[in-house]
């Protein structure tokens, strides 16, 4: 690891805790230390705790590392995710929920995972689903970012930083929806839905602790935005400078060379 990239941007973002690494797997394994260390350390002062996560690409590494965590006891841990398609088949290998399942809810055995059902009454899934998030604090959530600046599925033209809502269905910008052609889980803009369920911005703001984990040349601009731009809806996840306890972590592709 390079400590003095490290140091370099921690003086840079007195601000903010940005974390810049040369490489995607170096983010990866640092993102996944500090979230396994954070979360260890709240279970020594409580029965349980309450985790949101992303599902997506950028996420792979971190979620492997925190897969075979020796120091987190999962089964004190609920888990929810952000978001998740509506009316793909309920077998795609793109679901949300499939793509947790395989990167973590199957590695180990948590106390209880809740999953958004994007084939259910989008109105009565949101409902349900926001009930289960209200039930209690969310302590940790881990994110990315999209490349037009989303959190979860809140893009541009929907999202809302005083949102009243919890989880709200939304349509999914074209943008968001080319990011997934571009990331391989789509072969075709065709294939993508168009219409998703999410939880609100108000919501991840809420959390006590975020770990936003964003590889990739492709997010350049996105993260420029966050860190460096007005906080602003044309970048949804700008908002994240004003959380009290946001990490970022970054590779050189989507942050630049220092």
């Amino acid at each position: 690891m390079n400590q003095c990239l490290i140091a370099m941007k921690i003086n840079r973002y007195k601000h903010l805790n940005v974390n810049v690494f040369p490489t995607r797997d170096e983010m990866g394994l640092a993102a996944g230390r500090d979230v396994e260390a954070r979360v260890a350390g709240l279970l020594k002062s409580r029965d349980e705790i309450r985790m949101v996560f992303a599902a997506a690409p950028s996420q792979n590494e971190m979620l492997d590392y925190l897969a075979s965590s020796a120091l987190i006891d999962w089964g004190r841990v609920t888990a929810f995710h952000m978001d998740e398609y509506i009316g793909l088949n309920g077998s795609a290998d793109q679901l949300f929920s499939r793509y947790l399942e395989r990167r973590l809810f199957s590695r180990v055995t948590m106390k209880k995972v809740w999953l958004l059902d994007g084939n259910a009454d989008p109105a009565k899934e949101a409902a349900r689903y926001s009930e289960l998030i209200n039930g209690a604090p969310i302590d940790v959530i881990c994110l990315g970012i999209g490349e037009n600046g989303h959190i979860a599925f809140n893009d541009p033209p929907v999202a809302d930083f005083n949102d009243p809502l919890t989880v709200k269905k939304v349509s999914l910008d074209r943008s968001c929806r080319m990011q997934q052609v571009n990331e391989g889980c789509f072969a075709t803009l065709d294939e993508v839905p168009e219409e998703a369920l999410t939880l609100t911005i108000p919501v991840i703001f809420g959390a006590s602790h975020l770990f936003c984990v964003v590889p990739g040349l492709s997010k350049r601009e996105a993260v420029n935005n966050t860190v460096n731009g007005p906080v602003t809806t044309a970048c949804p996840a700008s908002v994240l400078q004003r959380h009290p306890d946001c990490s970022f972590y970054f590779d050189t592709d989507s942050f630049g060379e220092l």
